[in-house]
């Protein structure tokens, strides 16, 4: 799904497809996401050295579930480079599609590629005859947060989790589709 945006130095923002060959590249991506963002939020030996493999599990696991049909990861490139990357999950029993991950690298926030991979989304879920979107964001994630609400993404729910070896609180973000 070819986006484009023009700046005084022409980049292009695009989303590509990924294939299950991308999984090595979209565990980097989320490792590195994860390592910036989460910082000071979960313990650095899992951020350094625990998140990297598990990532590279789950992501194996996971492209294999999307070759399946059950849902799709785009990559967001600027300029040919891989700069992010989102992943829905087809509609629930509700209507409702979880935006499983979406994450730009550090060094892109701003770029574009959220914004991008949110409309994205929201296209996809509506071409699916879903009613909202739906995702986690981790509590004292305020960037996260404060990039959501500002696109009119509303807070529904708590839920206790463990990552990282701790007891966190994921926060339930939704927007409803119209």
């Amino acid at each position: 799904m070819p986006i484009s945006k023009h700046t005084d130095n022409p980049a292009s923002l695009r989303l590509r497809k990924a294939v299950r060959a991308d999984a090595a590249l979209i565990a980097r991506m989320h490792a590195q996401s994860w390592a910036a963002t989460y910082r000071g939020l979960l313990p650095d030996t899992f951020l350094d050295n625990e998140a990297p493999v598990e990532r590279a599990t789950h992501w194996k696991k996971r492209m294999e579930e999307i070759d399946a049909g059950e849902g799709i990861v785009w990559i967001a490139e600027l300029d040919g480079e891989p700069i992010g990357f989102v992943c829905l999950v087809d509609p629930d029993v509700h209507g409702s599609v979880l935006v499983d991950n979406l994450h730009a690298l550090p060094g892109f926030k701003g770029a574009g590629a959220g914004t991008a991979m949110l409309a994205a989304a929201q296209a996809w879920a509506l071409e699916r005859g879903a009613r909202r979107l739906h995702l986690l964001v981790l509590e004292g994630n305020q960037a996260a947060i404060g990039f959501y609400e500002s696109r009119g993404w509303r807070f529904s729910a708590r839920e206790d989790d463990h990552m990282g070896g701790i007891d966190i609180v994921s926060l339930v973000y939704a927007l409803a589709l119209e």
